[in-house]
């Protein structure tokens, strides 16, 4: 597969796509049982593309009047990787379903970008 097919499947659309906007909601709906609870709003962008790799990552944005730092959002990636809401494994599959030969994924560890936004990269490795 060519590096344009692979950037045109990686788009916005693409990522919304694998993680509904109104994942958050849902997310903190089931983990507390209170959408309000929440302290950041969870998102999915492709930050590189590479022949035998693409880097997709959770963005946690701090949501109005809340504290992401006080979050535990270290732990996230344990979570990130079994929850049936974030769901990465049928990404996956909506991934290889678009063309692309996935060998293998991985989570990498919370990142602090900012105060207002945390960051988890997900690895994905292209056969």
């Amino acid at each position: 597969m060519n590096q344009t097919a692979v950037d045109n499947i990686f788009t916005r659309e693409f990522c919304d796509e694998l993680l509904p906007p109104q994942t958050s909601d849902r997310f903190f709906e089931a983990l507390y049982g209170d959408v309000s609870e929440g302290a950041y709003d969870i998102g999915l962008e492709c930050v590189s593309i590479k022949p035998d790799r693409v880097v997709l990552a959770f963005n946690l944005t701090q949501r109005p009047g809340k504290c992401l730092v006080c979050s535990v959002t270290y732990g996230l990636p344990n979570v990130f990787a079994r929850h049936p809401l974030i769901n990465i494994k049928g990404m996956i599959q909506k991934i290889q379903e678009a063309g692309m030969p996935v060998k293998e994924w991985r989570l990498g560890q919370t990142s602090e970008n900012s105060n207002t936004l945390h960051v988890i990269p997900l690895y994905i490795d292209l056969a």
